[in-house]
């Protein structure tokens, strides 16, 4: 059977839709480099991972494939900067669902670290709309196409896998949370001073039965809570 080009074009726009990558970096609102320039690439593209191949795997760190020692760069900032994971072929987020950005201290070169050191948790963004998280709408990240944190100012210098994630809970009912995440590899120069806490491994941050893993839009009578998966928020 042949299929048009067109067609086939057709059927990957439909394959892709809703899905996501966080492919750029953005350093106090301008876009550095290029597509994964100073992000690990991964090997399943725009594709997400599912609740249980991915919880408790290393592939939860910077996703599948995306390994240290490849041809990523390292990106110099300084504490304070401000931080944006903006998603590749101008896609937006259109799952509902939480995103959170958490930072690994590598204990030398950042381009060999593989991440299963300490991991601390310091953005994250859920409902705005506290009372409906059942609604697309209600999710602060719905329709943005990409995540921005700030830089804790009295963070270590040195240098860090900063991994971004937003989680798809449209399936989560039936535990396949859809999982996008990715890592940059930034230099953090700044006076330092601060103790992030708590450090949490990864794995470890998440279980397939979390009540913000395991979440039910779809519930009759709707939800009018959610609650927060990980570890909590150091501010610096």
């Amino acid at each position: 059977m042949k299929f048009s080009s067109s067609l086939l074009a057709l059927l990957a726009a439909s394959l892709a839709e809703g899905h996501y990558i966080f492919s750029h970096l953005i350093v106090n609102g301008k876009a550095v480099g290029g597509e994964y320039t100073y992000i690990r690439k991964n090997s399943n593209t725009y594709m997400p991972s599912f609740t249980d191949e991915i919880v408790n795997s290393p592939d939860l760190r910077c996703n599948k494939g995306a390994r240290p020692g490849g041809s990523t760069q390292t990106y110099s900032v300084n504490a304070g900067d401000k931080i944006g994971f903006k998603l590749d072929y101008n896609e937006f987020i259109e799952h509902p669902g939480p995103g959170f950005v958490y930072m690994s201290k590598a204990p030398g070169a950042v381009s060999t670290y593989d991440g299963s050191g300490d991991w601390f948790k310091v953005y994250e963004t859920g409902l705005c709309n506290a009372n409906s998280p059942g609604q697309d709408g209600s999710w602060c990240s719905w329709q943005k196409d990409r995540l921005e944190f700030t830089i804790p100012k009295t963070v270590p210098p040195g240098e860090y896998l900063v991994r971004v994630e937003h989680i798809g809970l449209h399936e989560a009912f039936k535990g396949r949370a859809q999982f996008y995440m990715e890592c940059a590899q930034l230099k953090i120069s700044g006076s330092g001073g601060g103790n992030p806490s708590p450090l949490v491994k990864i794995p470890g941050i998440y279980s397939a039965n979390d009540p913000g893993i395991k979440f039910d839009k779809w519930n009759n009578p709707k939800p009018n809570s959610y609650v927060m998966p990980g570890p909590k928020v150091w501010s610096g």
